[in-house]
């Protein structure tokens, strides 16, 4: 034993001095010791206090009992004390000594320094977007002031749920969800025949569009809407020795992106959607219920009685595709027609 003591004993000292200061560090404190102890801190409390301490100002009101959960944030990024970067909950909510003291004793109490929240707006929501930005500055959100949902007072937490582990906005299978809940044509377009994989979750929205910003055109994520399409669909980048003019310039020169009743996210089927540029091919005859056999025929200088005209080939189901099957470009040496 003294040879344990002797090799042991100042490290059993260390031990028990660490063990009673976790053990004072971890007992809770009374409800009402809480409030006088951080109001003595002073400077600490004005500047925001990110400590433990400093959060049990909140957590002694809003516990597990909220119904919404509130203590879970400690299960993400934003409770790892680990790390010496972690807020705290007046690192974001501000010190709010109005909020806490409530020296009135109103009810409801006072909101605190910075409110937070869905329906955030104005001024509210400018002073929150600052308390947000001064950590998640850069990247993804460097293009965030002048924005469309910048503009429009769209506040971080109109999308962002930060006391849970499971943000839906971050997640493929849930991202729609809030999306959806302003773009509501999109959704409609989204749940129509031919579509992008949103609903079985495949993709999410950011993936073609960033929220907090962008250089190119509807917040693309790229600087224009080829570029973001090609993305995925590489075989139709290019470039083409013979190029289709309408599919160089926009994909949304033909397809809805959202979704469509016509496959593959066509605008209308063809020829309809071929002879809304190509209105003078082929003698000249425009797709339309007058192209009927022994009917008129519709040109493109109007509606001629030649009764004995024959109906227009694409009628009978052989559309422009049968033949100018490469309709975003070619690389044929004979493809100037697209047709190989």
């Amino acid at each position: 034993m003294k040879y344990l003591r002797k090799f042991f004993g100042a490290g059993l000292l260390v031990f028990a001095a660490t063990t009673s200061a976790l053990a004072a560090v971890d007992s809770p404190a009374p409800a009402t010791a809480v409030l006088p102890t951080l109001a003595a801190q002073g400077t600490s409390l004005a500047a925001g206090d990110a400590t433990l301490a400093g959060d049990k100002a909140c957590t002694r009101c809003h516990d597990e009992g909220e119904a919404k959960p509130v203590l879970s944030i400690y299960q993400t990024r934003h409770g790892v004390r680990a790390d010496g970067r972690t807020p705290g909950c007046q690192s974001c909510h501000g010190a709010s000594k109005s909020h806490i003291d409530n020296p009135a004793g109103v009810s409801p109490r006072p909101v605190t320094d910075v409110p937070m929240g869905p329906k955030v707006s104005g001024a509210a929501a400018d002073k929150q977007q600052q308390v947000c930005l001064s950590c998640h500055k850069g990247g993804q959100r460097i293009h965030w002031g002048g924005s469309q949902h910048e503009a429009a007072g769209v506040a971080c937490t109109s999308c962002h749920t930060t006391h849970t582990h499971q943000d839906k906005v971050m997640a493929k299978k849930t991202q729609t969800e809030v999306c959806f809940a302003c773009h509501k044509s999109e959704r409609a377009q989204a749940h129509r025949l031919s579509t992008h994989p949103l609903a079985a979750g495949k993709m999410a929205c950011s993936d073609c569009h960033n929220p907090h910003g962008s250089t190119g055109p509807k917040l693309m994520r790229k600087d224009s809407v080829n570029e973001t399409c090609t993305t995925c669909h590489a075989d139709r980048r290019g470039p083409f020795l013979w190029e289709h003019a309408p599919s160089t310039e926009s994909c949304s020169n033909c397809h809805v992106p959202h979704g469509s009743n016509t496959a593959p996210l066509l605008k209308a089927r063809a020829p309809w959607l071929c002879q809304s540029c190509h209105s003078g091919d082929h003698a000249a005859q425009v797709n339309s219920g007058a192209n009927l056999q022994n009917g008129a025929v519709t040109t493109v200088n109007g509606t001629q009685p030649l009764a004995g005209a024959a109906a227009r080939a694409q009628m009978g189901g052989r559309a422009c595709l049968s033949c100018h099957m490469m309709v975003h470009g070619s690389n044929h040496p004979a493809g100037a027609k697209l047709q190989r």
